[in-house]
């Protein structure tokens, strides 16, 4: 019982893999919802006992892979000065969408990221294509832009997707230090983060902590 409470909060057996955990404080917290579900008083004592024999999990074997995984990261490709779009979606929105983004990304420096949803698409790009932007959706609905957005694209070695975790392993490095993530794109061997541009020299920085095995 203590198990499955546990590996509800994944960040705790994380944790707990690291020693980081006092056991008697995270017994204490769990034992009213140990008694309920076994349907009788426990003993603390017997719960921190329970907790301690407890196998280690995934999350340690899980933790050693990704860490000899991100010492292998390719290059970090920066970019400044983007923009983000999100338009209402409508018959007419894809065909629009096909025709701007042959117009903008006739440059290459140009970074154009396109995201269609349920009900709407996100169009992340240069502010120096903005005009192009909205002008072709004029006849569309807007419903945000925002501006004074960054990038950073990890290039990913191609066994990526073999490794579990490393979306999440490189995200929770950033939320920890209390960075918003506005947006992830991603293709096979590409993983771009979008922030505020205030916060994108934090954001290579600790990428580079994590390639160099320093978190």
């Amino acid at each position: 019982i203590a198990e499955d409470i546990i590996n509800k909060s994944p960040f705790v057996r994380e944790a707990m893999a690291d020693n980081l955990i006092n056991i008697s404080a995270l017994a204490r917290m769990i034992l009213p919802e140990v008694e309920e579900i076994y349907g009788s008083e426990v003993k603390e004592g017997a719960l921190i006992m329970a907790i301690k024999r407890m196998p280690p999990g995934p999350y340690y074997k899980i933790n050693h892979k990704i860490k000899n995984f991100m010492s292998v990261l390719g290059d970090f490709i920066v970019r400044s000065d983007l923009q983000e779009f999100t338009y209402k979606n409508s018959e007419t929105f894809a065909s629009k969408n096909s025709t701007v983004m042959q117009t903008i990304t006739s440059d290459t420096s140009t970074f154009y990221a396109s995201c269609r949803s349920i009900n709407e698409t996100t169009i992340i790009t240069n502010s120096k294509v903005s005009k192009d932007i909205i002008n072709g959706f004029k006849e569309e609905s807007l419903l945000t832009q925002v501006q004074e957005l960054s990038a950073v694209t990890i290039i990913l070695p191609p066994n990526n997707t073999e490794i579990i975790g490393v979306y999440y392993y490189i995200l929770k490095q950033i939320a920890w230090n209390g960075i918003n993530v506005r947006h992830v794109v991603s293709t096979t061997n590409e993983l771009t983060i979008i922030v505020d541009s205030e916060s994108i020299d934090h954001v290579f920085s600790i990428l580079m902590r994590i390639k160099k095995g320093k978190l």
